[in-house]
């Protein structure tokens, strides 16, 4: 979550992996579709709005879709198991902070020679940074872009506005200092919320800072000033006793009853905003993050792939075609709230003519992609929280555990 950053990871796909248990599927396997349906996996509370957006897909083409949905919880565990047992989807969404681990272990297709017979495919159809690197491991393709990701800062301008403050925080100090105006302990307000189980805030942090989570050589180092940084400006948030400390906090219902005035999120926020609580309209907006330096945001979202011993290959990319057309990609965002990545539909009336989308695509212009490291969830993502967390929860040394953090991270790596 981070693929869409809101799922708990499985360290037991790098045993998986280790043991090799994934085999190659034949070349007969390869070369001939079995008759039937895809079957399709879909991550999250999506399920019921795919089987809708690919109707269209089935009457054109007289191919079924099967969509089954899975909570971002089980995701890890689902592909895992998949792997291990030989048996999954025809077509899988993956987040990208997992691609490289179920890359690694060979549960996805590889794209490359597969592309040309389908020019919507083509990298150059879709926004910059949604291909390329977003979608290939190690030099080969093996997913194709789908859902585009990207941190913006929801505010209550209502509350902001009772409390004095006229416009959202522009630099990260700002921000601080109006998460404690905006803080009221004796009603249980708070200025700001920090989702405990997502490492998007202090790669943020550290990007403002000019700094980088990986160096040069493609390593991860945490052992740096912005990192420190990034530490004592999230852990300074609690400090301030700004955000809540409930580990089971509910962002969206927290947002629409007024419990907190502003939180980082992405687009699907806004849409379940929009769908739960229609009076709050002119109540709350968005802007970019704020940011005396870079002003950087996460780009996380996800992608599709090809099961690596799917019976239906043409089939599956006939499907990733289709949904890779911008009627389909602005399809789903009106029924979804994800934001397109094919550059056509970004730039479509009807999608820019929201303002929300505004933000949306100038925010996107300054992202950075999530470290593409095997095992990133479980791996660099859980130590960064755990390490941080324990710190500004439970009064940890920060010394002896940003020690532990890099210790734990140390040898790993993009490359």
């Amino acid at each position: 979550m981070l693929s869409i950053l809101k799922k708990a990871a499985v360290p037991i796909v790098m045993a998986v992996l280790v043991a090799g248990v994934v085999s190659s599927p034949s070349n007969a396997s390869m070369k001939a579709d079995a008759k039937g349906s895809l079957t399709v996996w879909v991550m999250g509370d999506s399920g019921m709005n795919f089987q809708k957006l690919v109707v269209p897909f089935t009457k054109s083409t007289g191919i079924g879709v099967k969509v089954v949905a899975i909570p971002w919880g089980n995701v890890n565990e689902k592909l895992t198991t998949a792997i291990a047992s030989g048996t999954g989807p025809d077509v899988v969404q993956i987040g990208l902070s997992a691609l490289r681990t179920f890359a690694d272990a060979g549960a996805l297709m590889p794209l490359d020679k597969k592309l040309s017979a389908y020019p919507g495919l083509a990298a150059t159809n879709f926004a910059p940074g949604v291909a390329g690197k977003a979608t290939a491991i190690q030099g080969k393709i093996v997913s194709i872009p789908w859902i585009a990701d990207t941190r913006v800062l929801f505010y209550r301008s209502d509350l902001l506005s009772a409390a004095g403050i006229s416009a959202p925080p522009k630099t990260w100090s700002d921000w601080r200092a109006d998460a404690k105006i905006l803080t009221d302990k004796t009603t249980g307000k708070y200025g700001y919320y920090i989702p405990q189980w997502d490492d998007a805030l202090p790669l943020e942090l550290t990007w403002e800072s000019n700094g980088n989570i990986i160096d040069k050589k493609g390593n991860v180092n945490l052992d740096t000033p912005a990192f420190h940084h990034a530490v004592d400006f999230y852990t300074g948030m609690y400090a301030d006793k700004s955000v809540p400390t409930n580990s089971d906090f509910d962002q969206t219902q927290g947002f629409i009853s007024g419990t907190i005035a502003m939180l980082v999120s992405g687009p699907y926020l806004a849409q379940a905003i929009k769908t739960t609580a229609p009076t709050l309209n002119g109540k709350w907006n968005i802007t970019t993050l704020p940011g005396s330096q870079r002003n950087t945001s996460l780009f996380a979202g996800s992608n599709l792939g090809i099961w690596h011993n799917t019976k239906r290959p043409t089939g599956s990319l006939k499907l990733l075609d289709f949904l890779s057309k911008p009627a389909t990609q602005l399809n789903w965002y009106a029924i979804d709230g994800d934001l397109p990545t094919v550059k056509v539909a970004l730039s479509n009336a009807k999608f820019t003519s929201d303002p929300l989308v505004k933000v949306y695509s100038e925010q996107l212009k300054n992202t950075k992609l999530i470290p593409m490291i095997s095992n990133y969830d479980a791996g660099l993502g859980a130590n960064i929280l755990k390490a941080l967390n324990s710190i500004a929860l439970t009064g940890a040394d920060k010394n002896s555990a940003l020690t532990s953090l890099y210790a734990s991270t140390s040898g790993m790596s993009t490359r």
